[in-house]
């Protein structure tokens, strides 16, 4: 039962997946000569052009993106790929949890790669392509070794951990896993701002006294505690710009990235800043955080169940060692197919994200008005060349931010 259902969901996923990214190529390149009159003569044709193909080739290579991963899926659950290599790792390696730590690592280290291989392309082609990246092959080899350092460092330790919990403390497992997870995303939040960030990217102090005071004034307004504002050399890899908060209690931040300060003047940049500000006063961050939280609580008390239920392994085509702990095995197996089966809610998660998005810029129009947040998204859509026209059902299912027209239509009548 349970094969045909995750062939079902799998099957389903691609279909949805490959009918929006048509029905979005097709509606964006119908629209390919139609600029918005909400953008007339403050969006040229030759940039509305440049938008679309970009869309039309992100669109391409994430379906590709997709059937690559799905294949990947099959070939390590139903195909016996990942019961292979369990049965390999238990003849050749003695110890119970370095075992099943190799199992998780080894799949994680194939799914890194081949989305490293599919981030090469994006960056090097597609955003290349477009005028984009500026990242050098020798950045992006150091960033992809950094980034793996940092996750042995910090996710190694905390995989231990669970696997021990897992096989130690019986039934209640999860409860004392769960807090694990909770200590560890509370260590990450309290090391980002001053020593994960900065081994990616080169931070300094804002130097523009002006700014600085009109946004310590912003803060204050919004009752923000602050304790610096930096500039962060986002230019080194991509042409992208954007801007955020990090860091909690006194040591809170704010980040501007250095494409952003070049693009907008003093009262946008004071507008984009409030829209930020926006989530922070509407706590729609700590209710994510929140949500995050508990949400992993649930899906661990699932895994307990799940991970003691023979079906489970034999429905993915599994069969577990006897004899042996299998807690690694129902690691992976949950984390490989728990995406097919959730991939339904994205249209939920995403009308909410929008509707916090809505929340977050009449926060910013009360503070800062209408007309600078509104200059300011005209040209962030178009230094990202964002679509001005996506497909409304595309939209509804993956936008976590309202579409361009709509979401100035709605800061013309806050």
């Amino acid at each position: 039962m349970l094969t045909i259902l995750f062939l079902a969901c799998l099957i389903g996923d691609l279909l949805i997946r490959y009918w929006l990214a048509r029905r979005q190529i097709r509606h964006v390149q119908a629209h390919r000569n139609d600029i918005p009159a909400a953008f007339a003569g403050r969006i040229g044709l030759r940039s509305h052009h440049r938008a679309a193909d970009y869309t039309v080739a992100r669109c391409q290579l994430a379906m590709i993106e997709r059937i690559v991963e799905a294949g990947i899926l099959l070939a390590l659950t139903l195909l016996g790929g990942l019961q292979a290599y369990d049965l390999f790792l238990g003849r050749h390696i003695e110890s119970e949890l370095w075992r099943q730590m190799a199992l998780v690592a080894g799949v994680l280290a194939l799914l890194g790669t081949i989305g490293l291989a599919f981030s090469a392309w994006r960056t090097f082609r597609l955003e290349a392509r477009y005028g984009f990246n500026r990242m050098t092959p020798r950045l992006f080899v150091t960033d992809a070794i950094k980034m793996l350092l940092v996750t042995l460092i910090l996710g190694a330790p905390l995989l231990a951990a669970i696997l021990w919990v897992m096989g130690a403390a019986s039934t209640n497992w999860a409860w004392w896993a769960w807090g694990l997870w909770v200590g560890f995303n509370l260590l990450v939040l309290w090391l980002y701002p001053s020593f994960i960030a900065p081994i990616f990217n080169h931070f300094t102090p804002l130097d523009d006294p002006e700014l600085s005071q009109r946004i310590h004034a912003l803060a204050q307004r919004c009752h923000f505690g602050l304790s610096g504002l930096f500039v962060m050399d986002g230019s080194r890899r991509s042409a992208h710009g954007n801007a955020y908060f990090t860091g909690f209690g006194r040591h809170r931040r704010i980040v501007f990235f250095d494409t952003l300060l070049s693009r907008l003047d003093a009262n946008e940049v004071e507008a984009v800043l409030a829209h930020e500000l926006g989530h922070f006063a509407h706590h729609h961050i700590l209710r994510r955080i929140v949500v995050s939280l508990i949400s992993a609580g649930l899906l661990l008390q699932l895994l307990a169940w799940l991970s003691t239920q023979l079906w489970f392994y034999t429905g993915l085509g599994i069969i577990p060692q006897l004899g042996r702990p299998n807690d690694g095995l129902a690691l992976v197996l949950f984390m490989l197919t728990l995406p097919v089966f959730t991939f339904w809610f994205t249209p939920i998660a995403s009308l909410l994200s929008r509707r916090d998005e809505f929340q977050a810029d009449r926060y910013a129009v009360r503070q800062c008005g209408a007309d600078p947040l509104s200059s300011a998204l005209v040209k962030l859509y178009d230094d990202n060349a964002a679509t001005l026209t996506p497909d409304p059902l595309h939209s509804a299912w993956y936008d976590s931010h309202p579409s361009a027209a709509v979401r100035i239509a709605h800061l013309r009548h806050d």
